[in-house]
């Protein structure tokens, strides 16, 4: 790599030319150079590409070693724009100012939705929530994702049954998204809950009784406790407390008469295979093998949707 103009010459030990604290200590002593940002602070990391001395603060983890914060902001002058030298997450995306932004969004959306939904009562939510084909009394009409309505695969994700429900899966969402967020980047954790809540959805549309209604963020929320497990285990952390947690949620969608286990099973596998793509595609084809898993997924959400409306017809 280029080296940016104006970046010491000589040993790699030594600060940068011109600068008195980062000079070589006299013949005998064998201190380390002070970073050239804090000049009080001894360092033996230098930026992998001005070679500059950088302390602990000062070092942005970079694809290979560490970067000081000019050259991880494009503005050394090595001609790398700012976009190929900002920092990334483990997964490749950018790292954000806010690394929770997308979760609060996510959090906001289903408040919202739940407030119309207390205002509005069941017209709102028998528009909107999951069915499969049943005759709806109150729009003397026959409803649901196999008479065309397909948008109720998405909107059922943002609807919720009452105070205790929209509270357990927005505190598992805080809880478990925003960690997931900083790790993944804003995108791929978008379309990671996002895929993860339509394979719940399609899962439940394919196997649950047709004119059985069902709502809630549970597959997508489901989809980032899979994603969470692969994360630790490529981190090689402890796995214990992800897989009790998720033991404990696993036995009380099958302890409770009135969860759609299907949601939450579906949004589980997709979770799992979308989050395996996430953090260990290779770096050289990262984005495509990436967003590739997804489209898989999605298409066989499409399948599977076309499956059964076929069944119902």
């Amino acid at each position: 790599m280029d080296q940016a103009p104006g970046s010491p010459q000589g040993p790699a030990d030594h600060g940068p030319a011109g600068r008195g604290p980062a000079d070589p200590a006299p013949h005998g002593d064998r201190s380390l150079p002070t970073c050239y940002r804090h000049p009080d602070r001894e360092t033996g990391i230098s930026c992998t590409r001005c070679s500059r001395p950088i302390c602990p603060e000062c070092m942005v983890d970079a694809s290979v070693g560490f970067q000081c914060p000019q050259c991880a902001r494009g503005r050394h002058g090595t001609g790398v724009s700012p976009a190929a030298s900002r920092p990334r997450t483990l997964a490749g995306g950018s790292v954000a100012a806010d690394p929770r932004l997308v979760t609060k969004v996510l959090i906001g959306l289903n408040l919202a939705f739940f407030l119309v939904k207390m205002s509005m009562g069941d017209a709102f939510t028998d528009r909107f929530d999951l069915l499969g084909q049943a005759f709806v009394p109150q729009f003397n009409s026959v409803e649901g994702v196999a008479q065309g309505q397909w948008y109720r695969l998405l909107t059922a994700m943002f609807l919720h049954e009452n105070y205790f429900h929209i509270l357990f899966n927005m505190l598992s969402l805080w809880w478990i998204g925003g960690p997931l967020e900083a790790a993944l980047g804003r995108a791929r954790y978008l379309a990671l809950y996002f895929v993860s809540g339509l394979a719940g959805s399609a899962l439940t549309y394919l196997l649950a009784a047709p004119n059985q209604p069902s709502l809630g963020a549970s597959g997508a929320i489901f989809g980032l406790f899979g994603a969470t497990a692969v994360l630790m285990r490529r981190l090689r952390y402890d796995m214990r407390p992800v897989i009790a947690l998720l033991v404990i949620n696993l036995v009380i969608t099958f302890g409770w008469g009135s969860i759609a286990w299907q949601a939450h099973i579906g949004g589980l596998v997709a979770g799992v295979v979308v989050g395996y793509a996430m953090v260990h595609a290779p770096r050289e084809r990262r984005a495509l093998v990436q967003y590739g898993t997804c489209a898989v997924v999605l298409a066989a959400v499409v399948v599977l949707t076309v499956l059964r409306t076929a069944q119902l017809s």
